[in-house]
C-alpha cells in the first residue's frame, strides 16, 4: 500500500499541533517573567502643573560617635602656627564603590572614651557632641593662644551604606553631615527596575540598639518622617520585587526552551523515521 503525501501530512497534524502548544506555552512563560511594573516615585502627588507643598522633616545634627573621624582645620595670623595646628592626625583606610581607587581618610579618631588630642589644644571629649559644638570648643581654646583663629570641624567619615537592589550597592563618605535618604540612594545610581520602592529598609545603631524602618518611596510622607534625614554609619536596603525572583529563574526558563527544543527535533525526526 502506497501513502500519499496528503495522508503523510494528516497524520503529523496531531504531532504538530501539540508542538505548538508546548512552544506557545514556553513563550508566555517567558514573556510573563518580564511584565513591566510602575516605577513612579511619590505617586500620591498631583501630576498637573498645580504646586504641591510637603512639610518636610526638621533636620538634627549628627552627634559625635566612638569610631567617628573628625577633620579639624585651624586657621591664624601666623602661617607657622597654623601649619603646627593643623599636623594630620590618624591616617585611616577609605571607602570606595567597586571598581573605583581605595583612598584614606586623614583626621582625629574619637578613641573609645569619647576624645580626639590635639596639637597645642590637648585633648578634648566630643562624644554626644555636634561638630558645630566641638569648633566653638576649639576655638575658644586656640584663642587663647592666638589671635582670632579660624576653626571648622567636620566629620571625614561620614559613611552611609546601601545595598540590595541599586545600581552600585557600596558604602560612601558623604561629603556633608546633612545627608537624606533620597541622596544616598542618588549616590548608589538609584534602584533598578527590581527594586521593592514600597519597603525600603533602614537599619540605624542607637545606643548600642538596632532600629529598624522602612520607607514608602511611593508616598510623599517620606519628606516627613523623622529618619528621612541620615545619620553616620546607617545602613539601607532595598528588597528585591517579584520580578527580581522572577528573573533569577531565567535559566531554568532557558532550560525549558532548550528542551522545547529538543523535543520538537524528536518528533520531527520520528514523524519521518514511522512514515
Amino acid at each position: 500500500m502506497i501513502v500519499t503525501n496528503e495522508k503523510r501530512t494528516d497524520a503529523m497534524q496531531p504531532r504538530y499541533r501539540s508542538l505548538y502548544w508546548l512552544l506557545l506555552l514556553a513563550s508566555f512563560g517567558m514573556f510573563a517573567c518580564s511584565t513591566p511594573k510602575n516605577i513612579t516615585y511619590f505617586k500620591d502627588l498631583s501630576d498637573t502643573l498645580k504646586n504641591t507643598e510637603v512639610t518636610q522633616a526638621i533636620y538634627k545634627t549628627p552627634a559625635i560617635q566612638v569610631d567617628d573621624i573628625l577633620q579639624v582645620t585651624i586657621q591664624t595670623l601666623d602661617p607657622n602656627a597654623t601649619a603646627m595646628l593643623n599636623q594630620q592626625g590618624q591616617t585611616q583606610p577609605g571607602l570606595a564603590p567597586a571598581g573605583t581607587p581605595v583612598t584614606t581618610i586623614n583626621g582625629y579618631l574619637v578613641d573609645k572614651d569619647g576624645n580626639i588630642s590635639l596639637p597645642m589644644i590637648g585633648k578634648l571629649q566630643v562624644k554626644g557632641k555636634s561638630t558645630d559644638a566641638v569648633r566653638d570648643e576649639i576655638q575658644a581654646k586656640a584663642a587663647t593662644y592666638y589671635k582670632d583663629p579660624v576653626v571648622n570641624v567636620r566629620f571625614a567619615n561620614f559613611k552611609v551604606t546601601v545595598l540590595g537592589e541599586v545600581t552600585k550597592p557600596s558604602s560612601y563618605i558623604m561629603p556633608n553631615e546633612k545627608v537624606t535618604l533620597l541622596d544616598a540612594l542618588g549616590m548608589a545610581g538609584d534602584l533598578t527596575i527590581y527594586g521593592k520602592r514600597e519597603n525600603v529598609l533602614l537599619i540605624r545603631e542607637n545606643d548600642g540598639k538596632k532600629e529598624f524602618v522602612r520607607f514608602d518611596l511611593n508616598n510623599s510622607n517620606l519628606f516627613t518622617s523623622p529618619y528621612f534625614y541620615l545619620r553616620q554609619g546607617d545602613v539601607i536596603y532595598v528588597e528585591p520585587n517579584k520580578n527580581k525572583v522572577a528573573s533569577t529563574d531565567m535559566q531554568q526558563v532557558k532550560r525549558i526552551s532548550i528542551m522545547a527544543s529538543v523535543l520538537s527535533l524528536l518528533i520531527v525526526v520520528a514523524s519521518r523515521i514511522n512514515f
